[in-house]
């Protein structure tokens, strides 16, 4: 027979990185640290096979079409078109929840249209998440990349209508 725990189990996941208002900040691993060290550049790159040229996103080790280890980034233009969005609705995170209505949207990218970033649609890089009215959102708009620096060293893209 097996003694019960006399303390609840605690979790081994470290508490989730956040700005200090309570915003959930990404955690690079290995294979997607070159991206977030990019946008905090200004640039926005796609991770790409170096022996067949296939760019993939997320992030990997290994190419999905040829097997290779070997990749490169790849610079793109930062403009894409709205594929899908969403307004998260609650429970939310405090911090989130402040911001709400906020939307969460899906860009495909021009130069790369089967890769496609999530992030928000903002009417300025450090504008609030809930800077751009509902109704503006459209799937197909055109928006272009802006970089925002959420806190030291952590930088996030985010996307601007290409027609304010």
């Amino acid at each position: 027979m097996t003694a019960l725990p006399t303390e609840p189990a605690r979790s081994a996941e470290p508490a989730p990185a956040t700005t200090g208002d309570g915003l959930l900040l990404p955690v690079p691993d290995d294979d997607g640290a070159p991206f977030w060290e990019y946008a905090r550049r200004g640039e926005l790159r796609v991770q790409a096979c170096a022996a067949c040229g296939v760019l993939r996103f997320p992030p990997r080790p290994c190419c999905p079409h040829c097997q290779s280890f070997d990749s490169e980034w790849r610079r793109m233009s930062g403009r894409g078109r709205i594929w899908s969005y969403v307004f998260p609705h609650p429970p939310l995170l405090p911090a989130y929840a402040e911001q709400a209505p906020y939307n969460a949207i899906v860009v495909e990218l021009l130069d790369a249209p089967r890769i496609r970033l999530v992030g928000n649609l903002v009417t300025s890089a450090d504008a609030p998440l809930d800077s751009v009215d509902p109704s503006r959102l459209r799937i197909g708009a055109g928006v272009k990349v802006a970089f925002h620096a959420m806190a030291d060293g952590v930088t996030v893209p985010r996307w601007l209508l290409e027609r304010p």
